[in-house]
């Protein structure tokens, strides 16, 4: 009798149960195909597999094993030979999931399955399985930032002149132009690449160091099968490692991630606030034809892609906790890692990918409304015009705290009177043995006080262009700025 038949005698009967989705990753909510395809179950086990393989090459490379071998092991390694359903049966016997997959690897293999995992532990094929896995995964979320970028590039150079009245705290403060808000937006995605392409070199490792990372079942030739390994599967050899690849690797890649996170919640922010029908600056993009905003309110259209983004924002904020509590270790190795990060890695990537492909079709599709963004500039009557009335005033010779103090009281009667600041100026004798009339409205005229927001623009395009260039990805500039109020 065979070992796998004899295996499958003694093997309970694990019954076929129906396993409905339960987390909405899995009923189909969040996540886009491309993502949720990296950390599907069946491509796990296959990046396993790709490691398994890799060592057996190396081995034979180095003389450790035949040749033969070395290709009837790569041939097989495949979930095409080596099924999911077997493993579990095997898992379901032994308690060990990587035990599991090695020996259902070696079933299929016939006699060159005498080689499978040679010399190797668990966590050799698991984290340079899992090493795999990121590249694949990065590679998407850099392509989500990159298209991002270049979003945020049109409309920046789209609204570049178009005013709108700036805030602090709430409140109006001075007039800035939406192009110069969405050039800010622009450089913090600008920043994200940066460090995403930045720690790669840290977080894209595997390695081959066995039981606890002395390599003793690999000797002679340990560190060339190592090198051959990694070589063979495009990552980088850790420098030296544990039984496991020390977790501060993945640990920086989730904060990263967190903060990629906390960026869309910005932006997400933003456009949920100046979506207020109070506001209504600009608006998320609706389909009136089929979209329903209220299951009840007809008239609903709510932010809802920015809401669900600054929901997704907490859960991988809070998948940093765990993250940085893997780094600590119980000596060389212990299970506290692997059972969270079963969800924190793939949770962090899926939802972040998820979160810049909706805001990406967010900021794409944006509705603005321009004739309200002019209106609402002069929702103070002109008291937001104040500082340029201060300094137009310490241009003729007053002083800049005298100057400062007397436009705070008139801008205290403007309110209190409900006149418009023009009015109270116009009555003030100090302020009109200063400035002639036409000084006064072309200081309180807002897109006469958007200092360098333009210029900034402009140069930040360029900047980001070249960026772009140096990172060999394309940039459409479709859009020209509006000459707009």
């Amino acid at each position: 009798m065979t070992a796998h038949k004899a295996l499958m005698v003694n093997a309970p009967i694990i019954a076929q149960v129906t396993v409905m989705p339960i987390l909405p990753i899995d009923t189909g909510r969040y996540g886009t195909p491309e993502m949720k395809r990296v950390f599907e179950r069946e491509t796990r086990v296959q990046r396993m597999l790709d490691v398994e393989a890799a060592l057996a090459w190396a081995h034979a490379k180095v003389g450790n094993i035949p040749l033969e071998a070395a290709e009837d092991i790569a041939e097989k390694a495949s979930t095409e030979y080596v099924k999911i359903g077997r493993i579990d049966e095997i898992e379901h016997e032994i308690k060990h999931d990587t035990a599991s997959l090695v020996r259902a690897l070696a079933e299929v293999c016939g006699p060159s399955g005498a080689y499978v995992h040679l010399g190797a532990t668990s966590y050799d094929i698991v984290d340079t399985a899992t090493a795999l896995q990121l590249k694949e995964a990065l590679k998407i979320i850099e392509q989500r930032l990159d298209s991002l970028e270049n979003i945020l590039l049109e409309q920046a150079l789209r609204y570049k002149n178009t005013v709108m009245m700036g805030r602090t705290h709430g409140q109006h403060a001075l007039p800035i132009t939406l192009g110069f808000k969405f050039a800010v937006w622009m450089k913090e995605i600008s920043r994200h690449i940066e460090r995403l392409r930045e720690c790669r070199k840290r977080v894209l490792v595997g390695k081959m160091s066995g039981a606890v990372g002395v390599q003793a079942g690999l000797e002679p030739h340990s560190q060339d099968i190592q090198e051959l390994v990694m070589r063979r599967l495009g990552v980088k050899a850790a420098e030296i490692s544990t039984q496991i690849v020390q977790r501060d690797r993945h640990a920086e890649l989730v904060c990263k991630l967190a903060i990629i996170a906390s960026t869309l919640e910005n932006f997400a922010t933003e456009i949920r606030e100046l979506q207020r029908p109070e506001i209504g600056e600009f608006f998320e993009p609706f389909d009136v034809e089929k979209r329903v905003g209220s299951s009840t309110m007809p008239h609903k259209r709510d932010p809802e892609t920015s809401e669900t983004t600054c929901g997704l924002a907490r859960i991988v904020r809070s998948l940093v906790n765990p993250t940085l509590e893997n780094v600590t270790t119980w000596h060389e190795r212990d299970m506290t890692q692997s059972s969270a990060e079963r969800f924190t890695i793939p949770e962090a990537c899926i939802l972040v990918d998820h979160m810049l492909a909706s805001m990406s079709r967010v900021l794409a599709g944006l509705v603005v409304d321009e004739e309200r963004l002019a209106e609402n500039t002069g929702l103070t009557q002109g008291r937001a015009m104040s500082e340029a009335v201060m300094i137009a005033l310490t241009k003729k010779g007053i002083s800049r705290q005298k100057a400062h103090e007397h436009l705070r009281k008139l801008a205290v009667k403007s309110t209190l009177e409900k006149r418009h600041f023009r009015q109270i100026l116009l009555e003030d004798e100090e302020v009109t043995s200063a400035l002639t009339q036409e000084e006064i409205d072309n200081v309180l005229n807002p897109r006469n006080y958007t200092g360098t927001a333009a210029a900034q623009v402009d140069l930040m395009i360029e900047l980001t262009k070249r960026e772009r260039s140096a990172r060999r990805v394309s940039t459409g500039t479709k859009a020209s700025a509006k000459d707009s109020a």
